[in-house]
Formats: C-alpha cells, structure tokens, sequence
C-alpha cells in the first residue's frame, strides 16, 4: 500500500479525548510528525503520548511553525515541513502528524497537507475534538439550541463587526489582544464565558468579562452567547 500522511487531531488537551481512530492510526504509523522544535516542546505530542504510551518508541520529526502573520516566512516554513514529511514518503513510510484539535480548525497541517497532495501523495484527516466543544462541556453548557446559529472567530483579528452576529460566537486565538477583545465583549448585553488550558494542567474557567485576566494564555478561547429570554 503507498505510503500515506495523516492529519491526527488530538484533541484540545484531555488525553482521554483522542479517538480510538486517532490511536489506531498513530499506532500503525511507521513515523510521527509534530509542530514544534523538539518533540518535548509539542503540546499535541505531549497530549498523545499519555494516551499511547509506546509512541514513544517510534521516529519522531520536529516541524517549526513560526507564529508570524509574514506571508513569506509562513510559506517558508510550510515548504521546508512538507519537504521532510515528502521525503518519508518516498521511502514508502506513513506519517502521522499530530495537531491540536481538529484538523480542519485553523490548523496549521492544512497547509502542508495541500503541498503534499501536490506532490502526488495521498493524505487522510482523522477528526479531533475542537477546543471551543471540550469548552462547552467544561462549562456545562449547550453551545446553540433551536434556531441559533453558531460562529467560530479568529480573534487575532477584528472582531467587532462579527460580535453583533446573531447566535453564539466562540472567539479563538485570542492571543495579545485578549485586552481589546475583553473590552469589545465586555459592552455585550450577553453571557461571557472564558476557558483557559481546557482539559489541559492549569485549566481556568471564567463567567463574566469582568472575570478575564488580560494576560491569559495562548490556550484561551472565549465564548459569548445570546442571553435567552424569559417567556
């Protein structure tokens, strides 16, 4: 059988969360890629190795991803970590890369999956739990219900304009801006909810704008939901 790359989400950072797919594939794979500069420094490698512990045992590739919006650097670094995974392909071993989440949620392994479709090679997605769900049941709250609509925001970005969408917003990568994002969400006649390091050592949840430390960590997401009126 050719030799395949696979898009693992491990989920936001419970290992229980990893799929029995997820494990099976991480299992079956001759060589795991992570994001990161060393494999120790992999928070998604972290995540899987407690829930297979003999992954440990197996070849394991670094590919940086620098946090930048620089189209060149990104580019870059995309090329170079497809590059690396190509090669292993060629030698007709399977990849697994490991991402937080889902795959298909911002995530950088999009890009190198696209480069190396290109390249002839067959890839496959293998879902994750999303953090903003993991985040939902950490507060024990339904997300939407009936009619509403759900929106997911990169918040590295402006936000305004999408805060006055109807329905539940979840605010991802909120980053350095979580100051500005605080006080954009802040003037909301709307329930506020933030969830630090979900499922993860050091998971905070907080109820209410006024609760949001402006330091929180890259981690956070923010979730905003419409107040339900009384009948």
């Amino acid at each position: 059988m050719k030799a395949k790359l696979y898009g693992v989400g491990v989920g936001p950072g419970d290992p229980e969360l990893l799929t029995l797919k997820a494990v099976r594939v991480i299992k079956e794979c001759e060589v795991l890629a992570v994001p990161g500069k060393t494999k120790e420094d992999s928070v998604a490698y972290g995540i899987a190795l407690a829930a297979v512990p003999q992954m440990e045992e197996k070849e394991t590739i670094c590919i940086h991803m620098p946090m930048t919006k620089d189209e060149k650097k990104l580019k870059e670094s995309h090329e170079k970590g497809a590059a690396q995974i190509v090669r292993l392909l060629k030698q007709g071993r399977s990849v697994a890369f490991l991402t937080l989440g889902d795959p298909t949620i911002y995530s950088t392994y999009i890009y190198l999956q696209r480069i190396v479709q290109e390249a002839g090679y067959e890839t496959a997605i293998i879902s994750g739990v999303a953090s903003f769900l993991a985040a939902g049941a950490a507060l024990n709250i339904g997300l939407v219900e009936k009619d509403e609509q759900l929106h997911i925001i990169p918040s590295s970005y402006e936000v305004k304009e999408a805060l006055q969408l109807p329905g539940t917003k979840v605010l991802m990568k909120t980053g350095k801006k979580m100051p500005l994002v605080k006080e954009a969400v802040a003037q909301m006649n709307a329930d506020i909810y933030m969830v630090e390091n979900c499922g993860m050592e050091g998971e905070r949840i907080c109820h209410g704008a006024e609760e949001i430390p402006e330091d929180s960590g890259y981690y956070s997401l923010i979730i905003v939901k419409d107040k339900i009126e009384s009948a």
